[in-house]
């Protein structure tokens, strides 16, 4: 018998040890979900504070109760540490690290290839490597395959490698983990067979795929699709401004027909890790072929510059009332990326309060999920959301649509509210006083 047929062998049997490199907002929640399945769960971050958190059985994800690591770390079937040493051990590696772009918004792979080192520094016949970290075709075939072969091992036959995109949507109540189809795709047939085994242990269903490249492929699909619709719906916001007309009217209308439409919201920008990132790393592989992802460009355009348009929309509403956006005092509601999280990576929001205060306003945020930030070097603090603070200020800037805030003593207490979320669109008294994108 072959260390892999092994390998098969010991995950049906839920014998084999898992590691899960990365314990952020992907690799934590799918560390607790093999650890509830009966394997032995070793994560590793190189965070020391995340490390220390968890083995005193709490969490720092807003979607992963304590409750649940405490009792997971208790049964003794979940670790956290920070040596990479434990990859030893691990028969099954699942790679969970950020890949971010960096300032030239080239695709930035160094924590999954710093990642990779330290498997290869430990990698053995029998083991199954799985990348989760988002990134563009071909980066699992033609960067991974070479490193970790140069142990002299052989993929497909000593050891496995696959690619399973991570499918997280932070702050979602209607889908868990398990409820997410998982596509996976190996090197070799064998490899995606072991991967999807193993994948099926946590996942109601997986979706195998030909190879590493198609599953890189189907994510960037995924987020691409939706940021090219984002990109279309926020210039159609765009077009009813100028037609002075309501955009969230006019989407809800069109979202009545049962077929041919899917609905997509405006807003003041795209954030997160994913939607804003994700089809740039795209984009760029096709440049290195001498093809232009038109589509693609165009779309990132037109969401890139909404938080601009939200600036200047400030400035209009201010002119309503003879007051100039300079000395303005600006209340921004929300600096997370989306609704009900703590994440602010790519958030508008941040680069709505940059715009704002390169015209001169004195802005101030409140956010309950983001007690302080850094905005270009100055540390800022949520303020509380006190009458006195809403009264005060000349304009609130709704950004991000967190369920904590009370949108009806918003608009009640502010002189002017403009809601880039329509978010207030429950809210019947005091509508005079707001204006949205």
């Amino acid at each position: 018998m072959s260390r892999l047929d092994d390998l098969r062998d010991r995950i049906a049997s839920r014998e084999a040890r898992i590691g899960v490199i990365g314990l952020g907002y992907v690799g934590l929640p799918l560390a607790l979900e093999f650890a509830r399945k009966g394997f032995h769960v070793t994560g590793i971050d190189v965070n020391d504070t995340k490390v220390e958190t968890l083995r005193k059985g709490a969490s720092y994800i807003e979607d992963v109760p304590s409750a649940a690591v405490k009792e997971l770390r208790d049964r003794g079937v979940f670790e956290a540490t920070s040596d990479f040493k434990a990859l030893a051990r691990c028969d099954v590696i699942h790679v969970c690290v950020p890949t971010p772009l960096t300032r030239a918004k080239d695709p930035d792979v160094s924590h999954m290839a710093s990642a990779m080192e330290e498997i290869r520094k430990r990698l053995r016949a029998g083991q199954l490597i799985v990348l989760g970290s988002t990134t563009y075709p071909g980066t699992t075939h033609e960067l991974f395959v070479p490193l970790l072969e140069s142990t002299g091992l052989r993929v497909g036959v000593d050891f496995a490698l696959a690619f399973a995109p991570e499918r997280i949507d932070p702050a979602n109540r209607k889908f868990s983990v398990h409820e997410v189809p998982k596509v996976v795709g190996g090197e070799t047939p064998l490899c995606g067979e072991l991967a999807a085994l193993c994948y099926r242990a946590i996942f109601d269903r997986v979706v195998p795929v030909s190879s590493t490249q198609s599953a890189e492929m189907v994510k960037l699909l995924e987020n691409t699709f939706r940021a090219i619709n984002i990109g279309l719906v926020n210039e159609i916001a765009l077009m009813c401004d100028r037609l002075h007309l309501d955009v969230w009217e006019v989407i809800e209308a069109a979202a009545t027909k049962p077929y041919g439409f899917m609905k997509f919201l405006p807003g003041p920008g795209l954030g997160g890790h994913c939607i804003p990132v994700d089809p740039t790393y795209l984009s760029w592989k096709m440049k290195s072929l001498n093809f232009t992802a038109r589509f693609i460009e165009l779309a990132t355009d037109i969401n890139s510059h909404m938080p601009e348009h939200v600036a200047l929309r400030v400035g209009d509403i201010l002119n309503e009332d003879r007051l100039a956006v300079n000395g303005s005092r600006v209340l921004v509601l929300g600096a997370a990326y989306k609704a009900n999280v703590s994440d602010v990576r790519e958030s508008p929001a941040l680069d709505v309060m940059r715009e704002l205060t390169h015209k001169g306003a004195e802005v101030s945020y409140h956010d309950p999920h983001v007690p302080e930030l850094d905005l270009d070097g100055r540390s800022l603090k949520s303020v509380d959301l006190t009458d006195e603070v809403l009264s005060g200020s000349d304009l609130v800037l709704i950004v991000t649509d967190h369920e904590a805030v009370d949108l009806e003593r918003v608009v009640a207490k502010a002189a002017r509210v403009f809601d880039t979320r329509n978010a207030t669109k429950g809210v019947r008294q005091g509508r005079e006083k707001i204006r949205l994108l």
